[in-house]
């Protein structure tokens, strides 16, 4: 027989193990977060574009590359990218390194991939950090981080 202990254990492991499922998967690599999405690229798309709106960011475009491929006759998975900003956060950030600029405005690429599974992926802020040596600016830094975590976690949960 169980004690009392051990069931709570198993219970709370359980818990977590289901809690893990029902989020997003998230998962980063050479500078790149990917965040994975309920939906498909252009829902996906649009909500992002639409809680951008509403943060009041500066969406300056979306890109299909998809309907691109198509024009020239290739056929690509439906991928699309969209370029937003908010200058009040990223001039601070060239301040502290200009180079950051090249970089700059921000980019989200929501792609589906092989296996149709779509993905919300943008650069990791500290990945920026690194790239471009940016000192004295960790509230900047930690500001882009938890807004690009929200957009992202926002737009792809069902």
């Amino acid at each position: 027989m169980k004690s009392i202990m051990e069931k709570i254990i198993i219970r709370t492991l359980l818990s977590a193990a289901l809690f893990t499922l029902a989020i997003p998967t998230a998962s980063a690599s050479n500078g790149l977060i990917s965040v994975k999405s309920a939906h498909n690229v252009k829902v996906t798309a649009d909500r992002l574009e639409q809680i951008l709106n509403d943060k009041g960011m500066t969406v300056f475009v979306r890109i299909d590359h998809s309907a691109g491929a198509k024009h020239v006759g290739e056929v690509l998975r439906p991928t699309e990218l969209i370029i937003f900003g908010n200058p009040k956060v990223g001039t601070p950030l060239m301040q502290c390194s200009q180079s950051v600029a090249i970089d700059l405005p921000q980019k989200a690429l929501i792609s589906q991939d092989e296996k149709g599974q779509v993905w919300l992926t943008y650069n990791s802020p500290d990945y920026l950090v690194k790239r471009h040596n940016i000192k004295g600016c960790n509230d900047v830094i930690t500001k882009i981080e938890t807004a690009l975590a929200n957009f992202s976690k926002t737009a792809t949960m069902p």
